[in-house]
């Protein structure tokens, strides 16, 4: 059975413009399979506390310690996270822009999933992703516009997200936006079209024939 890992940021939940983009991107995979179970992972509002001194200076090692033997604490927060990817087929992460970047909650999870020994090896060659590639998709939302010819502020989120998620393993990574939320309501009309008008041309049948 197909399993769709839904992971959302906000601290304003399921009232933001990224819970709501996250969502019509759901939508679309259970129409694809109407069967999938949808795992719900909230991290905003410090739903997840950030990693502890133990975790810190095990992953600081060079080789496997007692800590990541028995975890407890952020290490077994840690495998609880990473578990959660490792049983997904697909990841749906909703998240705002906050100061061109994701925000604190994103970055709790992601200092959990990047993690040396268990989803990544560090070799002379460079990074090795130790997780099996899936479609991963992010939802962003911000208040002003980061791409296009309107575009005013810079974007740290969007290659960030992409090198990170690169690290253990994830290449298969699409990113869908509603910008502009806070420059009044007709600017979030058209944030919210243009981002249904990307959905309905990325999970088009035709296109859907093509995907592996």
């Amino acid at each position: 059975m197909m399993k769709i890992l839904h992971v959302s940021c906000s601290p304003r939940g399921n009232t933001s413009e990224s819970y709501r983009l996250s969502r019509k991107i759901i939508k679309y995979l259970l129409e694809r399979e109407p069967a999938a179970v949808v795992v719900d992972r909230v991290i905003g509002a410090g739903a997840i506390p950030h990693i502890d001194e133990s975790y810190a200076t095990a992953l600081g090692g060079s080789r496997q310690s007692s800590a990541e033997r028995f975890p407890e604490g952020a290490m077994a927060r840690s495998d609880e996270l990473i578990q959660e990817l490792e049983h997904s087929d697909y990841v749906v992460i909703g998240t705002p822009m906050h100061n061109f970047t994701i925000p604190s909650a994103l970055k709790a999870w992601v200092d959990h999933i990047v993690r040396v020994r268990r989803t990544f090896n560090a070799t002379k060659e460079g990074y090795k992703g130790l997780l099996r590639n899936r479609p991963i998709y992010v939802a962003v939302s911000s208040g002003g516009r980061y791409s296009g010819g309107l575009a005013r502020q810079p974007d740290f989120l969007t290659p960030y997200m992409r090198t990170v998620l690169g690290v253990i393993g994830f290449t298969d990574v699409t990113f869908f936006s509603a910008e502009g939320s806070s420059l009044g309501p007709e600017a979030v009309i058209e944030a919210r079209a243009g981002a249904d008008r990307a959905l309905r041309e990325h999970f088009s049948p035709s296109r859907a024939r093509l995907r592996p």
